[in-house]
C-alpha cells in the first residue's frame, strides 16, 4: 500500500495550528459514535489531547489527501500519523506505515 496523506481541519476550534511543524507526530483514533459523522476520525497529540479531526469533506481536503471515509477502513481503531505540509487551508499529514500494515497481516 502507498503513502496516504490526510487533511488535519478544525485545528482553530481546539488549540489553533501555530504550534504544529513538520515531523510532530500524531494519533489518530476513530469516533464510531460521533453524532455528525459515522466515519469521524479524531487527531490528537499527546500532552494536549484533541486537535482536531481529519476532513471528511470536499470543502475541507485538500488536493489528494484523503478523506476520513476513505481511510477509515484502511486503519485499525487507532493509527500514527506525522505533521508533513502546513497550509493555510489545512495542514497535510501522513499515516505510519506502520498503522498500514497491521491490517495487512
Amino acid at each position: 500500500m502507498g503513502k496516504i496523506y490526510f487533511t488535519l481541519t478544525g485545528t482553530k476550534y481546539y488549540y489553533g495550528k501555530e504550534f504544529l511543524k513538520p515531523g510532530m507526530t500524531l494519533q489518530l483514533e476513530k469516533e464510531p459514535d460521533n453524532q455528525y459523522d459515522k466515519e469521524a476520525i479524531v487527531v490528537k497529540m499527546e500532552g494536549l489531547g484533541d486537535i482536531g479531526y481529519v476532513a471528511n469533506s470536499t470543502y475541507t481536503v485538500i488536493g489528494e489527501s484523503m478523506s476520513a471515509g476513505r481511510i477509515y477502513d484502511k486503519i485499525g481503531d487507532t493509527a500514527k500519523a506525522k505533521v508533513v505540509l502546513i497550509t493555510d487551508r489545512g495542514i497535510i499529514c501522513k499515516i505510519s506505515k506502520k498503522s498500514l500494515s497491521n491490517l495487512e497481516q
